[in-house]
């Protein structure tokens, strides 16, 4: 359909193919060859924008999103969270099966991707999840001004990186990506929050974003999945629509 006044083709899509298992990973593989960090934001959002419910994001998904999120896991090579999704989501180590295990092997990636914490003040309890559940040390990506104290207090829990640009006491995240590069981790997935994904718009280090939208309406007052900073428009390309029979939609968008 076109729309001679807006100049707009429109496209209705479907009926299409089913996407078997084995092909699924083509739909979100990761660019080939990177030398720097790739970001890659994947979230859910209810119909009317709610990026929670009862305030967690887990209350909005379902079966088809959860197999979606266990697919870019395997994919990434570390998953980046901010500390109060981490409180909130009660964030556990990343859990990958044989079959995940042999594929990221396959790739050579190690077997399981570690969880890179953003946060300022390292306040943190070690009984969290993602200390005491978890294959891989989880690492903290912290300020110039916290570090040291970090490293002390999180011994043998966690590794502690500081990433402060010129302002001692803040998180820049390109210093946090050159970091994860440095490390080797090049295929980054951010989970949350909603104040992180603000952030990496905002310094205009997004390139890719799959949300999930949820077949359901949330009204009150939750808010957005970007979430606290300034705005910035960021051009994004649609790379697919997928769908399931419970009416949620999974859609990617990057740059070109």
């Amino acid at each position: 359909m076109s729309d001679s006044t807006a100049g707009t083709d429109l496209t209705a899509f479907g009926p299409v193919s089913t996407v078997e298992e084995d092909r699924l990973a083509q739909y979100y593989a990761y660019p080939e060859n990177l030398a720097s960090c790739w970001v890659r934001a994947n979230f859910i959002s209810s119909l009317d924008g709610a990026a929670t419910a009862d305030g967690r994001s887990g209350a909005l998904g379902g079966a088809g999103d959860r197999a979606v999120f266990r697919l870019m896991r395997e994919l990434a090579d570390v998953v980046v969270v901010g500390a109060g999704t981490v409180r909130i989501e009660t964030y556990s180590g990343a859990q990958l099966g044989v079959p995940e295990r042999q594929r990221r092997c396959a790739r050579g990636q190690r077997e399981v991707p570690p969880i890179a914490i953003v946060t300022r003040s390292a306040d943190l309890d070690h009984d969290l999840a993602v200390f005491t559940q978890t294959e891989v040390p989880p690492l903290l990506l912290t300020t110039h001004d916290t570090a040291a104290d970090a490293r002390a207090r999180f011994a043998g829990l966690a590794e502690v990186y500081d990433c402060s640009d010129t302002d001692p006491g803040g998180v820049d995240l390109g210093a946090a990506l050159r970091t994860l590069a440095g490390l080797g981790l090049t295929r980054v997935l951010a989970e949350g929050g909603p104040s992180l994904l603000g952030t990496f718009i905002a310094d205009g280090l997004l390139d890719e974003l799959c949300l999930t939208i949820a077949p359901t309406v949330v009204g009150g007052g939750s808010t957005r999945i970007a979430d606290g900073h300034r705005e910035l428009i960021t051009r994004l390309r649609r790379r697919h629509v997928l769908g399931d029979d419970e009416g949620y939609l999974y859609t990617r968008y990057s740059r070109d």
